[in-house]
């Protein structure tokens, strides 16, 4: 539990797409977990226009408290949208995002927190990734690529656990709609000044829906926005 002399408020967000096998859970497991880490906090669920009934459960949620919130895309606008709904949502001094699959532990929420102090950007790197090989494979060749191209270092760029300063995306415009939106993230805070700490944390296998990242649609679109954005990225002046 941390001091309660430091506690931070705190926006938590989930994107989604087609987990209504999953939303209501990881929900009950936030609201398990954040009393302990914080005082002030808001849960926003991201339904990034799913054909299944998350968007319906998550309306449900919201409207049985008044901690939730529920922002809806009429139809899918990709991962990238689904984020920068999400920051856009998000009023609290700090922002916490993981997917809403479930595959990772909120628990571990508590040990990126007190270096949400000394960073501006928290990033959790997966330990014993619940992914299959081709995945794995695909994931380190990816972030290897972003990072030489974008000039930034993160161990982990597409783990799905972390904390930023919610002041960050007051300096930087967000362009990526796609699977991009990490990298770019990363890439454009370490640019402006910001500074990135890391920590492990645990994997969790999928239980229900399916994974979509890595579908070749994803994967075409997150190249072409790595072409498309690259320039731009790079054109700001570091700090």
């Amino acid at each position: 539990m941390t001091d309660r002399s430091s506690r931070p408020s705190l926006s938590v967000f989930f994107p989604c797409y087609n987990e209504e096998g999953n939303v209501e859970r990881v929900v009950g497991e936030a609201l398990d977990v954040l009393p302990s880490v914080s005082d002030d906090f808001e849960i926003i669920i991201v339904n990034d226009g799913s054909g299944d009934r998350t968007g319906e459960i998550a309306d449900q949620l919201a409207a049985a408290d008044g901690r939730i919130r529920a922002v809806h895309h009429e139809t899918n606008k990709g991962y990238g949208a689904a984020l920068r709904s999400g920051f856009a949502a998000a009023t609290k001094q700090l922002v916490f995002y993981t997917d809403g699959d479930g595959q990772f532990d909120m628990r571990e929420l508590s040990e990126l927190l007190p270096l949400a102090r000394r960073y501006d950007i928290v990033s959790g790197y997966r330990i014993n990734r619940q992914d299959n090989a081709i995945r794995r494979l695909n994931a380190f060749m990816w972030g290897k690529l972003v990072q030489a191209l974008l000039r930034f270092r993160c161990r982990d760029v597409d783990c799905a656990f972390k904390v930023y300063r919610r002041s960050i995306f007051d300096v930087i415009e967000l362009k990526s709609s796609g699977a991009l939106i990490d990298a770019e993230i990363l890439a454009r805070a370490t640019r402006a000044g910001c500074t990135i700490g890391e920590l492990p944390v645990h994997h969790r296998p999928r239980i229900a829906g399916e994974q979509t990242g890595g579908k070749i649609t994803v994967i075409l679109k997150a190249f072409r926005e790595l072409i498309e954005l690259r320039s731009a990225i790079l054109s700001t002046v570091p700090k």
